[in-house]
């Protein structure tokens, strides 16, 4: 099956939003949903087909012009099946926000079913001035299977810097994927990331993320962090230049070191402060990137444990940030 889904959101001239463009193929149908708001549109994408299945194509795009609001959302979560014997399935999402523009992606969970084959290709450019919440979970398996293969390979782009570069995969063909140096035998994560002037780094951590008082550092932008082959590849993560990272990268359960006693971690919503904040036993953290913007990133042995992480920091509504 091969289905494109193309949506446009410009600023309608009276301080609201309006989409432009708003066309779906099964399985990747949009609808507008929600009240007619002055601060944005909200739009789900509906499932219309089983899958993705091997041998599918789809592509999404998006674009948010310059003083218009997005939110993305989705119905339920996304199966990918094994199907008939032919190539991996493959959704390509494509988004471009523009200076003025906010685009916040929230979907639910992509569910690696056991015997799929799925690649998942992320590409984002927000321009300078632009705002971005762009989320993406993933679910090893059903309950009591093994998963497929899925790989996800996602670039994030601000000002026409990368921003954020990371490949995860796992399944059979990814040797240690469930490892230490990965998932920690984990079988869910989530990663959300922030960008532009609606998330300033500077605000501090709240909820779960902030549960222990210990700060987690990243590598230098100018070191890139890898994990194990087939696991987790950063290379977005910032930390004050002076204070590298210990060990090999793992992933969000990376290394953490023992706060100063001097710096809270709890405070006002969402984004970290100067240091990466870890969550209980090392299985969530937030850190800044080498930009405008932070990185939260949850694992848990089920869905439920990466939501208690991440979605309070998703919580914000969607409106714009008093000058």
């Amino acid at each position: 099956m091969r289905a494109r889904a193309h949506i446009v959101a410009e600023a309608d001239g009276r301080g609201g939003t309006r989409l432009a463009v708003l066309h779906g193929e099964s399985p990747l149908l949009l609808r507008r949903t929600g009240p007619v708001r002055d601060t944005g549109v909200t739009v789900h994408l509906v499932g219309g087909a089983a899958g993705p299945l091997r041998g599918d194509e789809l592509r999404l795009d998006i674009e948010v012009g310059p003083g218009a609001r997005l939110e993305m959302l989705s119905v339920a979560a996304s199966l990918a099946l094994p199907g008939r014997p032919a190539p991996a399935s493959r959704l390509t999402v494509t988004a471009s926000v523009a200076a003025g523009g906010t685009l916040r992606w929230l979907p639910e969970p992509l569910i690696a079913a056991s015997g799929c084959d799925h690649v998942a290709v992320t590409r984002v450019a927000v321009e300078a001035g632009g705002s971005l919440l762009w989320r993406d979970d993933l679910v090893c398996g059903r309950h009591g299977e093994e998963p497929g293969d899925v790989r996800a390979d996602t670039l994030i782009r601000y000002a026409g810097t990368t921003l954020y570069r990371h490949e995860l995969a796992v399944g059979p063909r990814a040797p240690g994927w469930d490892g230490a140096a990965v998932l920690g035998g984990a079988r869910a994560i989530g990663t959300l990331v922030a960008a532009g002037p609606d998330h300033p780094s500077s605000v501090r951590t709240s909820g779960p993320l902030s549960a222990p008082r210990s700060h987690a550092t990243a590598a230098p932008s100018s070191v890139p962090t890898s994990g194990a082959h087939g696991g987790l590849s950063s290379h977005a993560t910032a930390a004050p230049p002076s204070v590298p990272t210990s060990g090999a990268h793992s992933g969000p359960s990376s290394h953490a070191t023992a706060a100063p006693p001097s710096v809270p971690t709890s405070g006002a919503h969402s984004a970290p402060s100067s240091h990466a904040t870890a969550a209980a036993g090392g299985r969530a953290a937030v850190m800044p990137l080498a930009g405008p913007g932070w990185l939260a990133t949850a694992v848990g042995d089920d869905i439920r444990e990466v939501r208690a992480a991440l979605d309070p920091l998703c919580r914000r509504p969607l409106s714009p940030v008093p000058a």
